[in-house]
């Protein structure tokens, strides 16, 4: 049985707020199993919060969030846990109008090309590997400068 985690580990493990968290279950972004009224989250759901978390602190409104976790789910059918545990790197690449998946560097290269604006890039993969590794190693979460990077001049906040 996968490890569950509650709503106050989830916030320890984070950094988010309990009522980030509770807002995210009332809006169906992130919906935990319930047990009673206890909120238990799976290692899936800690990914999604931690990756959501990271776009967040980039400047993604949640409308955005919510429309990148579709658009996931959309085009692999799988959670956003799911998708990125492969051995590939899945980067997320947005103008701030367009969303972009790439695992390929020369796919990665011919956007960034072609961008007539500025372009924000996030590692997924790395997000979710350093998340996995401080749950291993009890740490709290962190915001990965290696998993974000900014292109083609300055990071412009997606909107």
């Amino acid at each position: 049985m996968q490890k569950r985690f509650t709503s106050r580990e989830v916030v320890a493990l984070t950094g988010i707020t309990p009522r980030q968290l509770q807002w995210w279950d009332e809006r169906r972004i992130v919906v935990p199993a319930r047990e009673g009224h206890r909120r238990l989250y799976s290692m899936d759901d800690l990914v999604e919060v931690a990756v959501i978390c990271e776009l967040r602190r980039r400047g993604f409104p949640l409308q955005r969030v919510r429309k990148v976790v579709r658009f996931l789910q959309r085009e692999f059918g799988k959670r956003l846990a799911e998708t990125v545990s492969a051995a590939s790197d899945y980067h997320l690449l947005t103008d701030g109008t367009n969303l972009y998946l790439e695992t390929s560097a020369r796919q990665i290269v011919d956007i960034l090309k072609n961008a007539r604006q500025p372009m924000l890039a996030i590692c997924l993969s790395d997000a979710v590997r350093q998340m996995r590794a401080d749950i291993r190693n009890g740490r709290k979460c962190s915001a990965s400068d290696s998993s974000v990077g900014r292109t083609s001049g300055q990071e412009r906040t997606a909107s």
